[in-house]
Formats: structure tokens, sequence, C-alpha cells
């Protein structure tokens, strides 16, 4: 999604998983990224692709599809792509959402900007947990700064091998009444109807809303 004027010195991934996706555009804006997950597995499996190890994932597919939309698609545009990642990130923490400092006992200068993506729908239980996390992360920001969150639409369950997670239902209404809540000035909010929905028995989102807002300054 686009996300005109969202850039700047650090930028705080909350709830990584072991992905690297969602900092491949990232790292060309932000001078410094701090990963971070609950599931010290997901920590593990990152810091794998950090260090270039032989049993990684091999991320290399997602790499070049977004140095295609970037429109810089080459093998070698590719290889700087990874590796500008791998310098920009120097830190990979524990969080937990639940608690009042996620990080706690580590205590964050706050961040330019903080991104979360496919998390916050699945850690909340109800709306009251979803604006509490909210107001937790504020304390996280610059006063000024940018909050990026993406999560899904109507979601009631999705499926991770044989285990499933429940999710918390979301709508337009639910989610702008929360960060107005929270007190976040939102600068852009996008919802997006799924369209494929071959796979919906894994997981029953019927959409899937980004959100961009910003603290008080």
């Amino acid at each position: 999604m686009p996300t005109d004027g969202v850039s700047g010195d650090t930028l705080l991934d909350f709830g990584t998983g072991a992905s690297i996706y969602q900092l491949l555009s990232a790292c060309e804006v932000f001078n410094e990224i701090i990963v971070s997950d609950l599931l010290e597995q997901n920590r593990v499996e990152f810091q794998k692709w950090l260090k270039k190890d032989s049993d990684a994932f091999d991320w290399t597919h997602i790499i070049k599809y977004v140095c295609e939309l970037e429109g810089n698609s080459s093998r070698e545009d590719c290889e700087k792509k990874a590796e500008k990642l791998r310098t920009k990130v120097k830190e990979v923490l524990q969080c937990d959402a639940l608690k009042r400092n996620p990080y706690d006992p580590v205590v964050l200068p706050p961040v330019d900007c903080l991104l979360s993506t496919l998390c916050l729908d699945v850690v909340s239980k109800d709306m009251k947990l979803y604006v509490d996390v909210l107001k937790n992360f504020k304390d996280l920001i610059k006063p000024g700064g940018h909050i990026l969150v993406l999560g899904t639409i109507n979601a009631t369950f999705y499926h991770a091998g044989k285990k499933r997670f429940s999710v918390m239902p979301m709508n337009k209404d639910l989610l702008e009444a929360a960060y107005k809540e929270a007190g976040y000035k939102i600068q852009k909010a996008v919802y997006m109807p799924r369209i494929d929905k071959s796979k919906a028995h894994i997981a029953d989102f019927q959409g899937k809303y980004f959100i961009h807002a910003r603290t008080p300054k």
C-alpha cells in the first residue's frame, strides 16, 4: 500500500513472525529496523535468514516479486535488496502485546514508525483489548509518528498446519472507532474484499484492511 511520507530513522515491526516480506520496501526508507515476536521459534527462524544459515527459509521468490513491483528486477537488484535488509535489522526482540510495555523489561526509545501485519486481530480477544494494545503502542512511537497495521476483515479462524487459531472479527466501523478511541488520527484506511475464496477452509477472512495513522504531536 502507498504510504506517502512514511520514513525515518527507526522502524519497529511488532509481531514479525519469521517473515521478511513486510520489511523489503521498508528497508529503503528507514535507517534501522527492530523486529520482534512473542515466539522463540519465530525469532530463531528470522535469525537464520539474517545469518544466511543453510537451512534458512528461501525468500528469493518474494524478494524478486517486491523488486519487480519497485521496477528493479535483476538478480543483482534482488541480492542488494536482501543485503540491505540484513544490514538494517539491528535487533530481534521478544514482545508480548498483552503487557503494558510489550518489551518489558527492555525499554525502547520511541520510534518513527510501528508496523504490525496480521497480528493484532489474533492477539485481541475483544475490542477493548484491541484498543488497549493500540494505546500501549503510543508509548513506543514518537509524537507525530506513524503506525501501519494490516489485518483481516470479518475473520473468525485460520489454520497453521493442524492447529486452529481464533481471530476477532473486524470491520470498518469497529476499526475506525478503535483508532479514534486510542488517540490516533487516521491518515489512510483501505479495505479490500477477498477475491479468491478457494482456501476459505484454511482461513475464513472476507477481506483485508490497511490503516495508516499518526500519534498526536
